[in-house]
């Protein structure tokens, strides 16, 4: 397998995570300030490992970013202060759905299909594991993968995924909020997020088929179908 064109420091791919989250989940926001930046850099929530970035390491993975092309500085009219964009689509030449699964990759390490899908969709809709796994079978059949697939943690039957933007940036075995003990899960029990996953794209299905029989029969589906 091949490495990745563009290799990231730990730094830089906190930083760039960042960068792509807050474009998607708070763009009235965005672009960041330097302060904003290393704010989210070592926010609490969402962060594995948490980190503790100084403004020159901040500083230090901008400039970085910035000779790799996946980040610009702006100049917003009527304000004085510097603000940062990500250009990771351009200079990863990938999809809104891939670059929200890599920052999520990046944030947090090795995940399931599963939590990806969970957790990616609070910056871009994800709509079933479906849509994920191919995401990322598309991703590690590059020329120059971007991701690749590991071996279930114990107690668990779904596989992993980890970027390989960074490839040390997390350690490849179950991290703390993966961990299970031995005593707590039997191993031929399914593992629960699977189970959960299953059943909300069985439900999301018998949605669509309700909103298709109901405008079939010349009615309209409930407002909360839509939700």
């Amino acid at each position: 397998m091949m490495s990745c064109m563009i290799q990231l420091s730990p730094n830089e791919s906190r930083v760039l995570s960042v960068l792509i989250e807050k474009a998607q989940t708070t763009p009235q926001q965005y672009p960041l300030t330097l302060n904003s930046l290393i704010t989210g850099s070592n926010q609490k929530s969402n962060r594995e490992p948490v980190l503790t970035l100084s403004e020159d390491d901040v500083l230090d993975a901008i400039d970085g970013l910035r000779v790799k092309g996946l980040m610009r500085e702006v100049m917003l009219t009527g304000s004085r202060v510097q603000k940062f964009r990500h250009v990771a689509r351009e200079g990863l030449d990938v999809g809104t759905n891939e670059l929200v699964v890599l920052a999520e990759l990046l944030m947090r390490g090795p995940q399931t299909v599963g939590e990806l899908r969970t957790r990616a969709s609070r910056m871009h809709p994800l709509e079933s594991t479906d849509i994920v796994k191919n995401l990322l079978d598309h991703m590690m059949s590059l020329e120059e993968p971007m991701v690749r697939e590991l071996p279930p943690v114990p107690g668990s039957r779904a596989a992993r995924y980890v970027q390989l933007l960074c490839p040390n940036l997390h350690p490849l075995g179950a991290t703390s909020s993966q961990a299970i003990s031995p005593s707590a899960r039997d191993a031929s029990v399914p593992d629960l997020a699977d189970r959960v996953e299953k059943l909300e794209d069985e439900v999301a299905k018998l949605t669509r088929q309700l909103q298709v029989l109901t405008q079939a029969l010349g009615g309209t589906a409930s407002p909360s179908d839509d939700d």
